[in-house]
């Protein structure tokens, strides 16, 4: 991981890709472009930051136009690499703020930025920085989140950026088609559990289409997939509740998905006994499993566990 950063405008002396002839116009880049940027900087696709590079100019477009970014908005790109899905961004949104982990392809962003879309090199901002301990950026704050994810930590980012970024009011994310899947499924369904409640929280989340293995460099083994997200306002809590007190009954509820709750949540209430009765005190079925039980129903559970328990009948005489 690498000290954050920031950057705009040409990186030194950083290398890049051919000088374009002048009076050039604003080009995505294709698969030859890639691959040449890739190797003027000497870099190398690692599955270790789930690099795999972004190198179709029809599927960039179909990203920014699916994100439905307004002429205002700021965009939140996480994992730019070489600077695909950026450029297309520059020309959508007033701002980019891109996030890239990654020193060599940080540094290089902006001078690729400036060859190929000189007019709109002042638009963007680099940090380098690791996005899942981002704990804010600089203005102009983001309003909508744009990325193609690194398969490892898409969940993570996710839910991390939409807790510690409360400018974000909706986003469009690529990231594996499983993944997809976890994050947008409904309350009953077989994909439901801890990643799509805790989304829930944040955003109403739907799928938004599949894209395909070949626009990628290097060709990754698993499908990929469009999620968009609507921010929301999460589920009222009383005081003495919290965000976190929710989500640690998700995480209890769905640590053994075939259990029911009362018996899921039985060392997080203390009890079994004790589980049933908070679980009646909120509305919902102690024989109930996780997967049954939408991100309003997991918030009522944690507010229940302030209801005192009721104290024991008398004792029977022996």
């Amino acid at each position: 991981m690498s000290d954050t950063g920031t950057t705009g405008g040409p990186a030194g002396s950083t290398p890049g890709p051919r000088p374009r002839p002048s009076g050039s116009t604003r080009h995505l880049l294709g698969p030859a472009e890639v691959r040449e940027l890739a190797a003027a900087l000497g870099i190398t696709p690692t599955r270790t930051l789930g690099q795999n590079f972004l190198h179709d100019p029809n599927t960039i477009r179909r990203i920014v136009r699916t994100a439905a970014l307004r002429p205002d908005d700021v965009a939140l790109e996480v994992g730019p690499g070489l600077g695909s899905l950026t450029l297309g961004l520059l020309d959508a949104a007033a701002h980019v703020t891109a996030v890239e982990v990654d020193p060599a392809l940080a540094a290089a962003l902006p001078r690729t930025v400036a060859d190929r879309s000189p007019d709109l090199a002042g638009r963007l901002t680099v940090l380098t920085a690791d996005a899942v301990k981002l704990a804010a950026v600089p203005d102009p704050q983001p309003t909508a989140l744009v990325a193609n994810l690194p398969y490892n930590v898409a969940v993570p980012v996710v839910l991390h950026l939409l807790e510690t970024l409360p400018s974000l009011r909706h986003g469009l994310v690529m990231v594996q088609a499983e993944v997809a899947e976890r994050l947008a499924a409904a309350p009953g369904s077989r994909t439901y559990g801890v990643p799509s409640v805790k989304a829930a929280w944040y955003a109403d989340v739907r799928r938004a289409g599949p894209v395909p293995r070949a626009v990628f460099w290097p060709v990754p083994n698993v499908d990929s997939g469009l999620v968009a997200l609507t921010r929301r306002t999460p589920p009222p809590l009383p005081p003495g509740t919290t965000r976190a007190d929710v989500f640690r009954v998700v995480d209890a509820a769905f640590a053994q998905r075939r259990k029911t709750l009362r018996a899921a949540l039985a060392s997080w209430a203390g009890s079994a006994a004790r589980a049933e009765e908070i679980l009646r005190a909120a509305g919902v079925g102690p024989g109930l499993r996780g997967e049954a039980l939408d991100v309003g129903a997991f918030a009522r559970i944690a507010t229940a566990r302030l209801t005192p328990p009721r104290p024991p009948g008398p004792s029977r005489p022996d």
